[in-house]
């Protein structure tokens, strides 16, 4: 399962509205079949490895990262139906599909087929691995992540707004990684108007990734750019389930305010810079106590001489 989802993680940021999935099929011991989430969504994860397959996938069991598709769609056929025509005899899952077409089915067609299922293995893991497809399917709207680079003191730049290199290259680095997991990435206008930043993902091999880029105002955007009014309005976005938000303070403060910022990257430079402009303004809250258990600590790790923190947001 843990060698699936890194396979699923292949293609997080291309599939949405289709989740990112993983499969491996696995006989007598050895791998016969890898599949993972094309960008667009199809072909799905398991019909790629049946593929891969071919005839050996008969009496194979089948690793998932998430419940095999049980509805009809005018772009590939069910995932559950393509399994029991293969003649798999047993279906391992990490966790169901949310999507009422699904929801449950499709584990129901497969043991009325006679396929042993097993569910609920590395579950939490694979949450993790498509937590855009899971948030749309419970909330409506995006994953959110917001970036923020700064000083040990908090300081995203000089008074002046220089703010060319706050990190190094291993930190942008990864922030360009980020970048080509998302389907979109947004700014404030004032970053758009100071900076005219590029938002392109900057890696070989990685430059056809670049996310679309948009610009939080309600205003008009520059050509090749899009719009989002408001942070509450990003549940009208198509066909993007993970938005990253990576400047500045106003767009920083306003995702904050409206707590919709589900995952936080904090890189954090060796250097202090004193009087500057801060990463952020007023995020809404009323009192000190309010600030705590809002954030757990889910990775650390060092990013060159910079450090690298992220957090996800603590929803009951």
């Amino acid at each position: 399962m843990a060698a699936a989802l890194a396979l699923a993680e292949r293609g997080r940021g291309t599939t949405a509205p289709s989740p990112c999935v993983g499969c491996i099929l696995v006989k007598h011991g050895r791998v016969i079949g890898r599949g993972w989430s094309q960008p667009g969504g199809r072909p799905h994860a398991e019909a790629m490895a049946l593929a891969q397959a071919g005839d050996a996938a008969r009496g194979a069991t089948a690793y998932v990262t998430l419940e095999p598709c049980a509805h009809d769609s005018p772009h590939g056929p069910r995932c559950s139906r393509l399994l029991i025509e293969a003649g798999v005899a047993r279906v391992v899952a990490a966790v169901g599909d949310p999507d009422p077409r699904t929801d449950g089915s499709g584990f129901a067609v497969l043991r009325a087929a006679g396929i042993a299922v097993e569910t609920g293995v590395m579950a939490d893991e694979a949450r993790r691995a498509m937590p855009g497809f899971l948030m749309r399917q419970r909330e409506g709207r995006p994953f959110v992540t917001l970036k923020l680079a700064t000083s040990l003191d908090g300081k995203i730049g000089l008074p002046s707004g220089e703010s060319r290199w706050i990190t190094g290259p291993q930190a942008r680095a990864h922030g360009h990684l980020e970048r080509a997991r998302h389907e979109m990435i947004l700014v404030g206008r004032g970053t758009l108007a100071a900076d005219a930043p590029a938002l392109d993902v900057r890696l070989p091999g990685l430059e056809a990734r670049s996310p679309r880029r948009a610009v939080l105002t309600s205003g008009p955007a520059p050509q090749g750019w899009e719009t989002v009014a408001a942070p509450e309005a990003i549940g009208g976005l198509a066909k993007v389930d993970h938005l990253l938000v990576e400047g500045g303070a106003g767009a920083a403060s306003s995702f904050l305010a409206a707590d919709l910022v589900d995952r936080l990257l904090l890189y954090r430079a060796p250097i202090l810079i004193g009087t500057g402009r801060a990463a952020l303004g007023d995020i809404g809250l009323g009192s000190l106590a309010e600030a705590h258990g809002r954030w757990t600590l889910t990775d650390a790790r060092a990013l060159g001489s910079d450090r690298l923190e992220v957090y996800e947001r603590v929803r009951h």
